[in-house]
C-alpha cells in the first residue's frame, strides 16, 4: 500500500475552494487531467460519483492514460470530505481525505491524503510504487495551479458580474 500526504495553500477563501471541487456542471479539463460527474449527490455533494482521466506511464499499455471513478461521503460543507475510488489499468483501490483551513486573508490551505493499493498482488510488488508515484508526483503543483486558475476566473466573473452566487 502507498500513501501521499501533501498540502497546498490557494488565493482564495474556503467557501470559493469549495464551489470549485464542488462544480457541478459539464466536464471539466486541465491540461492532461478532465472529470466528469456522474452522479451530482444529495444537496451538499454526499454520493456524488464522478470519472476522471489522468496520465499514467506508457508502459501500462493504455495510451498514458489512465481512469478513476469515484464516490464521495462524508462531507461537511466547506471543511472536508471522504473519497474512494477504482481505477485502471493498473486495477487498484484509492481512498482519500481532502480537508480546507481557513487561513484567513482569503487563503485557505487544502490538505490531501490518499492511500492506494493494486489489487493484483503480482503488480503491486513489480508497479504500485512507481506507478503511484508517477501519479502522484506533481499533485500539489497540478492542484494549486488549477485551484488558483479556478478562483481567478471565479474573482473574474464577481468583477464583471456574470457570477452566479
Amino acid at each position: 500500500m502507498q500513501e501521499h500526504v501533501y498540502a497546498v495553500d490557494v488565493e482564495g477563501n474556503p467557501k470559493d475552494v469549495w464551489k470549485l471541487f464542488w462544480y457541478r456542471g459539464p466536464r471539466q479539463e486541465n491540461g492532461p487531467v478532465r472529470i466528469e460527474i456522474l452522479h451530482p449527490g444529495d444537496e451538499i455533494g454526499e454520493g456524488l460519483i464522478r470519472h476522471c482521466w489522468f496520465r499514467v506511464p506508457r508502459y501500462l499499455l493504455s495510451g498514458g492514460v489512465g481512469q478513476s471513478w469515484e464516490w464521495l461521503t462524508q462531507v461537511t460543507p466547506y471543511e472536508s470530505w471522504k473519497y474512494d475510488a477504482i481505477g485502471k489499468p493498473l486495477w487498484s483501490k484509492a481512498e482519500g481525505f481532502t480537508r480546507l483551513e481557513d487561513l484567513g486573508g482569503e487563503r485557505t490551505r487544502i490538505h490531501f491524503t490518499e492511500s492506494y493499493h493494486a489489487f493484483n498482488p503480482v503488480l503491486r510488488v513489480l508497479l504500485e510504487r512507481r506507478v503511484h508515484h508517477f501519479i502522484s508526483k506533481d499533485n500539489d503543483r497540478l492542484i494549486a495551479a488549477a485551484i488558483n486558475d479556478g478562483l481567478a476566473k471565479l474573482r473574474a466573473a464577481r468583477e464583471s458580474g456574470t457570477s452566479t452566487d
